[in-house]
Formats: structure tokens, C-alpha cells, sequence
């Protein structure tokens, strides 16, 4: 694949540079594509492409690593329109975190012989820069198996769980888990200031205790880890991972689950900055 391959990673935030660039490293043919000007990508500009006709006819292979879906939508049919253009790439890989339910949809628009795997990933943007982030992959055993090493090259933990949708499922289901742990620490961290207890000393006890989370764990090393909610920075990423989560089990009878979602979402919404 390395030899004949050229990849188009679209979405060069946080996490889709870092990925683009670990695939340029390894001697693959790698494009970029965002909204924003090329010249935000300062080593990488030289391989941004603005024009969405030059990104799509250049590429074979693309990794879609924007925020939502509506961006998807977007990128891949409206705004940009990267899969109406003469010659759209074959393979599409969608990275970002979406409803599994919105993925039919998706394989409907794309044209005809046009393979669709979903991959996104787990490991926030130290992982990525580092090439050793967790893929969740979703697709056809034989498409997916060409693709393994490029996943390979980005992450060090690929897991292969199904047919298209399968990746996805599992990230919504993870989410879940790491938004929840990170609602119920910002909680852990105001009960602490409420009865007198240090930040610091408390966070260093559940790191080698029952109440170890990501969130927890990392918290002086995760560049987001005390804002505060707004809809446009990481936390506002996770009330979309949540509301994502939330569309999968909509025809889910578990109330429970629904209840306990839906109260997280709250607490998400409502968190401030850590002073």
C-alpha cells in the first residue's frame, strides 16, 4: 500500500495533523485538507490542499478526522462535496466519533464500489503525536486487512470488531465510560475543596487506588483538562461524544442507562474552569 497509496487526511485539528504527519514519516503519501488557510500548518502547509477538487482527485484513500456529523456531511456531500467531485477516493475512513446509527445513511451517498470503514480512535493528541493511539475499526475483512498498517502506523492498539459500524459502536460505548469518569472526577475534585482536602494529594491517592480513571490519572498532562464547557473547545467534544452515545441506544429499552447518560451530559454542560 506504502508504494502506490496516496492518503488524504481530512481535518488537521488536534488530532488529524499528528496523524497525517506519522503516515508522512513512515514514507507514505499524505495530503491534507482543512477549512482553515494552509499556512496554519507551518511544516505541514507544504502539503495542505485547499481547492476540494484538487484534495479529492489527488487522493485514493480518505481519513475523515473532522468533529461532527455535520462536518462529515460536508466534507463528503454538501459544502465541500469531496465525493461528487470527478474522481473521489475509493476508500473512506471515518476517524471521528459518530452515532454508528448515522453510518448507513453515509454508505447510501457514497458512490457505487466506494468502500466505507469506520476507525476512529482513541488516545488524545499526545497518543497521536506519538503514532501509539487505540483504533476501533468497523468494516469488510478484506478491505480492513489492506488497511491494518496504516492503522499500524498511527496507533499501536488495533482492534478489528466487525462489519461497518462494529468501530464505532465500541467508541460510543467508550465514551461513555472515560465521559463519565470525567464528570464523576470534577465532582471527586469539588467534593475535596467542600471538605478540605488537596487536589493534588486526593488525585495522587485514586491514581494507585479503586478510583484510577483516564481523566483522573492524566490530569497534568491532558492540554483541555481544566476548561470549562463551551461548544467549541474539547469539552464541548465530549457532550457530542455523549449525545452520540445517546442517538445509539435511542431504541434501547434500558431506561437506566438512558437516566444515567442523560445526568452526565448534564454535568458536562455545567462544568467550569479549575482554578
Amino acid at each position: 500500500m506504502k508504494d502506490t497509496t496516496v492518503i488524504g487526511v481530512a481535518g488537521c485539528g488536534a488530532m488529524g495533523l499528528p496523524m497525517a504527519q506519522q503516515l508522512q514519516k513512515a514514507g507514505y503519501s499524505v495530503w491534507g485538507f482543512d477549512v482553515r488557510p494552509a499556512d496554519r500548518f507551518k511544516d505541514f502547509a507544504s502539503r495542505m490542499i485547499e481547492d476540494p477538487s484538487e484534495f479529492s482527485a489527488r487522493i485514493d484513500t480518505l481519513i475523515s478526522v473532522v468533529r461532527d456529523q455535520h462536518q462529515n456531511l460536508d466534507l463528503l456531500f454538501d459544502n465541500q462535496a469531496i465525493m461528487k467531485r470527478a474522481n473521489p477516493p475509493k476508500t473512506v475512513i471515518i476517524s471521528s466519533t459518530l452515532s454508528p446509527r448515522f453510518l448507513p445513511e453515509m454508505a447510501k451517498r457514497l458512490p457505487p464500489g466506494t468502500a466505507l470503514v469506520d476507525a476512529p480512535m482513541s488516545g488524545a493528541p499526545a497518543r497521536a503525536e506519538d503514532g501509539t493511539l487505540t483504533f476501533m475499526v468497523g468494516g469488510n475483512n478484506e478491505i480492513v486487512s489492506d488497511l491494518m498498517v496504516l492503522f499500524k502506523t498511527m496507533g499501536n492498539d488495533v482492534h478489528h470488531l466487525g462489519s461497518t459500524g462494529m468501530g464505532m459502536t465500541c467508541k460510543v460505548i467508550n465514551n461513555f465510560v472515560s465521559v463519565t469518569g470525567f464528570a464523576a472526577v470534577r465532582k471527586a475534585l469539588m467534593a475535596a475543596d467542600i471538605l478540605g482536602l488537596q487536589r493534588q494529594r486526593l488525585l495522587k491517592v485514586m491514581r494507585s487506588s479503586s478510583g484510577s480513571t483516564w481523566y483522573g490519572d492524566n490530569i497534568d498532562r491532558i492540554s483541555w483538562a481544566r476548561e470549562g464547557y463551551s461548544a467549541a473547545n474539547t469539552i464541548g467534544i465530549l457532550e457530542k461524544d455523549m449525545l452520540s452515545f445517546l442517538d445509539a441506544i435511542s431504541d434501547c429499552e434500558n431506561i437506566e442507562v438512558k437516566k444515567l447518560a442523560g445526568s452526565v451530559l448534564d454535568i458536562v454542560r455545567a462544568v467550569e474552569p479549575l482554578e
